[in-house]
């Protein structure tokens, strides 16, 4: 989706308001350059305090203050939110879950399958509509807020996943053979005798039910794209602000959704991204999880929510703020939105600060988010709408996150499905080597160089065919350990691993371990015996070492690699470097900006058909850098403030402060 101007702002909640200040928000706003706010999404109790009454008072006032100002606004559904008299209706509203009944209190405690909560949550989504479709300041429509299934496995929910199963196998005998359901007797020889699924000890039909969880997901998203577009204008946008893998911060592909199905009908993917702040602040979780949320609809796509002042640990450093927009912008975001405008007084969430403190005052992150909305307001233009070019990509694939929760390869029994592909993305950061993420598809993968395969624990076997003919076509790939192990349903193959691209990777093994006393190794050792491929590393072992931890196989016009184990970031560089050069993907000596340590380099295509390029300085040193990519201006940066629209000739040198971002358009 393409924009006139890049969106700035926050989320807004006057209805948590201690007193009175609209007026002087939304002046401090327009200061900071702020031109658009989110609202609504977490107040259906304020909305309709008691059942069947409605009062809209904040969001009238919220409205209408935001037209006097000039500020857009993306009005979000509020359902995800219930009040305390709706989950009094009936047991039906709240889910219960593999740990029990949920209790009224936190939010997302519902089951989005239920007919009741549906039945509310129409007439509320409804109403709003009804008051916001066709005021002029909304410009689009967030539905819900960061929605998972919430792990509802009450007696509805199971009888639906049977209806389900029964679709995917009408004999049920096939159901069985395929889950081998034998093992400890849980075979099912009638449909009405489907046991409880939370006590499974079968990972193929625990999975399975986790696929149905995540079809919910998406099907709640459409029921309520169907209802918001009833009365949205043509010009008013439909978007979803998609979390993650949560490790204390935004991580990688989250297990309990389907992002790539629940965007389909969307007008634009967008999602929350927070990460860790000062001398943490590395820019990857920026880069991984804003390429998977990009790579959803192959499109720019929308920050609805990042870190602010954000919790105790991540009071920016100055100017973390200003390179952490510049960097969601330089990855194909058109947006960078603060969660939220206020610390808030009450409750959960107030250590969990905003723009402003608790006081309302300006402060250090109020002036450089300033500072930031009138640079965009000047150059907004020149960084919009980017288009990304990118000749490298990234498989990921739930079911294969799935798999690895129920069967982790890591010692400490959790996924490292996203630590696995972490591991690619950080050491491509490091390259300053952009990237998609595809999935699993045999048709996506023509479209690029190199394609990176990273722990596809379960994969359907007409995708592992596509891999062999990719390479023998003259594609590329890098594929890591526990990858083709088990088909789609986790049933694990019973010829050598790994099943099927054994024939392009021309390598095989049928014993694996942990690492125990192996350098330079992490998480998982396969035991590789190289067929046609060539031995690049080995395990430095008295009894492993006889074994391959990395190969490289020419097959037809292509090349495969195969990595079996875990290695450092420094050596999976290495690696992915040595495959690059066997491909011509890149002159070795034309790597100018990998050599600047902590120095990310983003680019993208901008509306004018220019090539702009983003230096982001992920460091507290100044760094000298030399413009070896032809005649540019620069279009903001730290040390020349005063400089905008200076020319930056090829051979130049230009410079970066601590955490500081340079902008340069090439004509």
């Amino acid at each position: 989706m393409k924009v006139d101007r890049l969106l700035f702002g926050a989320a807004y909640y006057d209805e948590y308001m201690p007193f009175d200040r609209i007026e002087k928000d939304m002046e401090m706003m327009v200061q900071a350059g702020i031109n658009t706010i989110r609202i609504a999404e977490s107040t259906w109790s304020t909305w309709e305090p008691e059942e069947g009454r409605f009062d809209f008072t904040h969001l009238d006032r919220m409205l209408s203050t935001a037209a006097q100002y000039g500020i857009s606004v993306i009005v979000g559904t509020p359902t995800y939110a219930i009040p305390s008299w709706l989950a009094k209706k009936s047991e039906d509203v709240l889910a219960l879950t593999h740990s029990g009944q949920n209790t009224y209190g936190p939010r997302q405690n519902m089951d989005l399958t239920s007919p009741i909560y549906r039945q509310y949550a129409e007439r509320m989504i409804r109403k709003l509509m009804e008051k916001v479709a066709d005021h002029p300041s909304v410009i689009g429509y967030q539905i819900d807020n960061e929605t998972h299934p919430y792990d509802t496995c009450g007696p509805r929910a199971q009888a639906m996943f049977v209806e389900y199963l029964k679709e995917k196998f009408p004999d049920i005998n096939e159901f069985n053979h395929e889950f081998g359901l034998d093992y400890w007797s849980n075979r099912v020889d009638d449909w009405d005798n489907f046991p409880d699924i939370r006590q499974t000890i079968n990972a193929s039909l625990g999975a399975e039910y986790c696929a149905f969880q995540r079809k919910i997901v998406t099907d709640f998203f459409n029921w309520q794209i169907g209802i918001v577009s009833e009365y949205k204008r043509p010009d008013q946008f439909i978007t979803h602000n998609f979390d993650f893998e949560w490790h204390d911060y935004s991580y990688g592909m989250h297990l309990e959704v389907d992002q790539r199905e629940a965007a389909e009908n969307m007008t634009v993917a967008g999602c929350d991204i927070y990460h860790p702040s000062q001398s943490d602040l590395t820019g990857y979780e920026i880069t991984a999880c804003g390429n998977i949320i990009r790579s959803l609809k192959d499109d720019n796509y929308l920050i609805l929510e990042t870190e602010a002042q954000g919790n105790q640990a991540w009071l920016p450093y100055p100017g973390q703020l200003r390179l952490q927009a510049y960097s969601h912008i330089g990855n194909g975001a058109n947006s960078v939105m603060y969660w939220h405008w206020h610390s808030i007084h009450n409750a959960i969430e107030s250590y969990w600060k905003g723009i402003l403190s608790h006081d309302f005052s300006e402060n250090e992150s109020y002036r450089e988010i300033s500072r930031i909305g009138n640079e965009f307001k000047v150059i907004g233009s020149n960084i919009m709408n980017l288009k990304k070019a990118n000749r490298i990509a990234i498989v990921l694939d739930n079911r294969s996150l799935t798999g690895l929760s129920y069967f982790p390869t890591e010692t400490n029994g959790k996924s490292s499905y996203n630590a696995v592909f972490r591991a690619f993305s950080d050491a491509l950061s490091d390259m300053n080597i952009e990237y998609d993420v595809i999935p699993a598809d045999r048709k996506a993968l023509s479209r690029y160089d190199i394609v990176i395969i990273p722990a596809l624990y379960s994969a359907k076997e007409a995708f592992l065919l596509g891999v062999n003919k990719y390479v023998q076509d003259g594609g590329n790939v890098i594929v890591s350990f526990k990858s083709a192990f088990a088909d789609n349903y986790l049933k694990i193959h019973s010829d050598p691993q790994p099943h099927i691209i054994k024939e392009c990777l021309g390598v095989h093994y049928d014993q694996f371990t942990y690492p125990k006393g192996v350098p330079g190794c992490s998480e998982w050792m396969e035991l590789v015996t190289c067929d046609t491929a060539e031995e690049i590393l080995h395990y430095d072992h008295k009894y492993w070492g006889r074994y391959s931890a990395a190969t490289l196989n020419s097959y037809g016009n292509g090349h495969a690699m195969y990595i079996a184990t875990l290695p450092d970031k420094r050596i999976i560089v290495e690696l992915i470097r040595m495959l690059m050069n066997k491909t011509e993907f890149y002159e070795p000596d034309k790597l100018p900006f990998e050599r600047h340590k902590n120095v990310t380099v983003k680019q993208g295509i901008n509306d004018a058909g220019n090539h702009v390029l983003f230096f982001l300085n992920y460091s507290d040193e100044e760094v000298v850098i030399n413009n070896i990519s032809g005649d540019a201006v620069l279009l903001t940066g730290a040390a020349y403030e005063d400089s905008a629209g200076m020319s930056i000739n090829l051979g130049d040198t230009f410079r970066l402060l601590p955490w500081d971002a340079v902008v340069l358009e090439y004509f």
